[in-house]
């Protein structure tokens, strides 16, 4: 197994996938929008992933953030809310906020459950900052770190009851960031205190099974290297300070903010301490590239993988999926 995570280019696997991901067995793949027709069709493909993996739970990841991040879309699925939805009832009613973000993922945990999904990348705990860029904006859960913290929390319980993987994210914290980093790479030049405000979410939620990096570069702690790539960054701030120690992959590789060639960055990633390497569009030529970049994956990247994916091992709440919605959308009314 190499430690990368890999995207598809349709709606099923070219034969060329197919023999690829046979002999290069990564750890786990990406959905997109391209990827995605029907419930049908998404079941199909998801099986075939894992007739060809052997593995039954096989990390199968998607970004099904509610707003607008979304691969699943109407008509065939509903629309969910953004994380600042959440935020707005929690100034009103925390509890009920708390209930509403838990019962929310439960049911998207569901609505992924049903289809083969066995990984979100939710929830962000990005605290969102004034005049930061909108690429957070509405996403975040809020721009105070223990409200983002108990909203999140509410959110991984909510995934793991409903037989989903949550992913923290955009560790150690994309709020601060004045560009995209789909774009361009963001320089922050706050003070390490300062960022203790970025990094109290994180620290609260520690335990969670997966986190994911950014490609941010801190000048406080290595004004040189983007956390993904940073040795300092993810050892001494992420694995240390933060505390931590589950399963560490990058954002997608193929982002704007680095540099260099994609199979380089994959390296660089992994050998900064990342876990897995997260490569999203499915381009033969950087897929190969990664997995001959790439030694097999490493023993303690291995056990995270399977602790992570063992926590929803019988973990698949049967409540139905219209009443999880029916008690969500009446607590957001509070707002």
């Amino acid at each position: 197994m190499i430690p990368a995570i890999f995207g598809l280019s349709g709606l099923t696997l070219t034969d060329d996938e197919r023999a690829f991901f046979r002999d290069s067995a990564p750890a786990g793949y990406i959905l997109f929008g391209r990827n995605i027709e029907n419930r049908t069709q998404l079941r199909r493909l998801t099986d075939t992933l894992r007739e060809l993996d052997g593995r039954a739970n096989l990390p199968i990841l998607i970004d099904q953030e509610g707003g607008r991040v979304a691969r699943m879309k109407a008509p065939e699925w509903p629309d969910f809310p953004s994380g600042a939805a959440f935020d707005a009832l929690y100034e009103r009613a925390p509890a009920s906020a708390i209930e509403a973000a838990r019962l929310n993922a439960m049911a998207l945990a569901s609505m992924l459950a049903e289809v083969g999904i066995t990984v979100d990348c939710l929830p962000l705990l990005d605290v969102r900052q004034p005049g930061a860029s909108d690429v957070i904006g509405d996403r975040a859960l809020g721009s105070e770190p223990m409200r983002v913290a108990a909203l999140g929390r509410a959110i991984l319980s909510g995934l793991q009851d409903g037989g989903v993987v949550g992913v923290v994210k955009h560790i150690p914290g994309h709020g601060r960031a004045l560009l995209d980093s789909h774009k361009a790479l963001p320089v922050v030049d706050a003070h390490d205190r300062e960022l203790q405000t970025d990094l109290a979410p994180f620290a609260a939620l520690r335990d969670a099974a997966m986190a994911m990096t950014c490609h941010v570069i801190f000048k406080a702690w290595d004004p040189d290297l983007p956390a993904t790539l940073s040795p300092t960054i993810i050892g001494s701030v992420i694995r240390q300070r933060i505390g931590f120690h589950g399963l560490l992959m990058t954002d997608d590789l193929d982002m704007e903010a680095l540099s260099g060639d994609v199979p380089s960055r994959a390296a660089a990633a992994i050998a900064a301490g990342c876990d897995l390497a997260l490569n999203c569009w499915a381009k033969m030529d950087d897929m190969v590239g990664i997995a001959n970049a790439l030694d097999p994956i490493g023993a303690d990247s291995l056990a995270r993988l399977e602790g992570a994916m063992d926590r929803i091992a019988g973990m698949h709440d049967e409540r139905q999926f219209a009443a999880l919605i029916d008690q969500r959308d009446a607590l957001l009314a509070l707002a």
